[in-house]
């Protein structure tokens, strides 16, 4: 399927879900994650609606900034501090934060650049040991000492839901993130603002929405199964 149809598929299904839920389909973010995707190919989704894009690898979104045009990029992998110096100028939005020790790279790297970048923080709702991200307990502490930093904007919360094949069980994992992103949100803090809840991939992305998700992360349901490079 070209990424154009693919696209106004997805979108109608954000309609539907949005619908059920309540809630505007225009205040949820479809972002297409493009990791092995070659630029062209980003380009045309990009040409075709897809005006927010994301990247799991520094390289990658280093080899392909400069040939895609009319997007905003989002970095959505795992993220090494000694990387964060190569994408803190093109990524307007990190999405898997979790650890103090990056937020002050990203806030180090961020200063140079007389910038102040935005991130969410990672949580690992599901538990699940082969995942990345903090813990619900750790979430507070994380965003009380970034209240010291000058170079780090805190925007909402990150997660990645259980691979599992009962639906009321993902669903649970996505609304106890809306819990504890409406608990925060009704907090009062300097550096951190609940904007965005970034859940809800090809396969859950309809109830992560029905769950309150603000983006959704869309990869192979645009651009098809990932050609992995040797």
């Amino acid at each position: 399927m070209h990424p154009k149809e693919a696209i106004a598929e997805i979108k109608e299904r954000i309609v539907c879900a949005a619908k059920e839920a309540g809630r505007k389909a225009d205040d949820i973010i479809l972002l297409g994650a493009t990791k092995t995707v070659d630029a062209l190919r980003i380009q045309e989704a990009v040409d075709a609606g897809l005006l927010y894009i994301g990247e799991n690898r520094v390289q990658e979104l280093c080899d392909k900034y400069a040939y895609v045009h009319g997007a905003h990029w989002h970095f959505i992998g795992h993220l090494q501090t000694n990387k964060v110096k190569y994408i803190i100028d093109k990524a307007e939005l990190i999405h898997a934060v979790e650890s103090s020790r990056l937020l002050d790279e990203i806030d180090k790297q961020a200063a140079k650049m007389d910038r102040c970048a935005e991130v969410l923080l990672e949580v690992n709702a599901s538990g699940e040991a082969t995942k990345f991200g903090t813990g619900y307990e750790e979430v507070m502490p994380l965003i009380a000492e970034n209240e010291n930093r000058k170079h780090v904007k805190i925007k909402g919360l990150m997660t990645i839901g259980p691979h599992v094949p009962d639906e009321n069980k993902v669903r649970e994992v996505f609304s106890a993130m809306y819990a504890l992103y409406e608990k925060l949100g009704r907090e009062s803090f300097e550096n951190t603002r609940m904007e965005y809840l970034s859940m809800g991939m090809s396969g859950d992305f309809c109830t992560a929405i029905k769950e309150g998700a603000n983006i959704v992360r869309i990869g192979s349901a645009i651009f098809g199964n990932r050609e992995w490079r040797k």
